[in-house]
C-alpha cells in the first residue's frame, strides 16, 4: 500500500486509501495463484481480474484459460498491464477493461470465474461492487475473493492514528470495528463477516480460509527464509494470527 495514494473510487469514505499492486515475482502472488488453482476445476474459459492493477497477480493464470480480461480504475495501472500483454505476445487472449468504479463495462454472464484479489476493502460501496462481479458471471460461475484477516498482528494497508507517525503499530487490526473503521486505510474482515456479506449478495458459500502470511515485510532475506520454511509454510493458515488474507470460493 501507497499511504499517499488517494482512493481511484469516485464518492469513497475519506478514511479508504486507494490499493497499490504488488510487483512481479513477489511470494505472495505465488501463494495466492497456488491457492487459487486449487480451487478451479480447469477446464479452461473466461477470467475476470476484478481489480486487476498492473495485471502481476492475474498474468499468473494467463495459461490456465482461454480468455483473461483484467478490470480496474486505475488507467496508470492498467497501461502497465498493457505492456506487459505485448511483452509476453498474450494480446489476443489476455486484455484490460477500464471502468470508473462504477458498472463493469461487460456484458452479463461473460466470466466463468470472477477474482478479485484484496480489492473489497477498498470500494466505496462493497454490494454494489459485489453486485456487478455477480451479474458479470456466467449461472454457477465461480468467485474466488481475498480480503485482508483481521485476526494478523498488523493491519496490512496501515492506519492514520493521532500522534504516531509509524502508520503499521501492531494490534489495530483487533480494535472493535468502530474505531478500526475510523482509522484504517481500508475495511479489515473476520471469515464468517466476509461469508455473510457474499450470500447477501447473493452467492453460495463453496469453502473460506485463511491464507499464510507470506512476510514479504522482513528485510533480511535469509530470516524471510527461515520464516517461510519454519511456521509460514503451508500456504493455508494453521491458525487465525498466521494469516494476512482469507480467501472465499462461492458459487453465482
Amino acid at each position: 500500500m501507497n499511504p499517499n495514494q488517494t482512493n481511484s473510487f469516485p464518492d469513497a469514505p475519506d478514511h479508504l486509501a486507494g490499493g497499490a499492486p504488488a510487483s512481479g515475482g513477489q511470494f505472495i502472488l505465488e501463494r495466492r495463484a497456488r491457492l487459487v488453482r486449487s480451487l478451479l476445476s480447469g477446464e479452461g474459459g473466461h477470467l475476470v481480474d476484478f481489480g486487476c492493477g498492473n495485471g502481476a497477480q492475474t498474468l499468473l493464470f494467463a495459461g490456465d484459460f482461454d480468455r483473461v480480461t483484467g478490470v480496474d480504475v486505475s488507467e496508470t495501472f492498467l497501461e502497465d498491464f498493457r505492456r506487459e500483454i505485448i511483452t509476453r505476445k498474450l494480446a489476443g487472449r489476455v486484455s484490460v477493461v477500464a471502468t470508473d468504479g462504477g458498472p463493469i463495462p461487460l456484458p452479463d454472464g461473460v466470466a466463468d470465474v470472477v477474482t478479485s484479489f484484496t480489492v473489497l476493502e477498498h470500494v466505496p460501496d462493497e454490494q454494489a461492487a459485489l453486485a456487478e462481479m455477480r451479474r458479470i458471471l456466467r449461472p454457477a460461475g465461480k468467485l474466488i475473493i481475498t480480503v485482508p484477516n483481521r485476526w494478523w498482528i498488523f493491519e496490512t494497508h496501515g492506519a492514520d492514528l493521532p500522534l504516531l507517525p509509524w502508520n503499521r503499530v501492531p494490534l489495530v487490526s483487533w480494535w472493535p470495528k468502530r474505531l478500526h473503521d475510523r482509522w484504517a486505510r481500508a475495511r479489515i474482515y473476520r471469515r464468517r463477516e466476509i461469508e455473510n456479506i457474499l450470500v447477501q449478495a447473493g452467492f453460495t458459500i463453496d469453502v473460506s480460509f485463511r491464507m499464510t502470511a507470506p512476510m514479504d515485510m522482513i528485510p533480511w532475506e535469509p530470516l524471510r527464509r527461515l520464516v517461510r520454511t519454519t511456521m509460514f509454510r503451508p500456504d493455508r493458515a494453521v491458525t487465525p494470527f498466521q494469516a494476512t488474507e482469507i480467501v472465499v470460493a462461492a458459487t453465482r
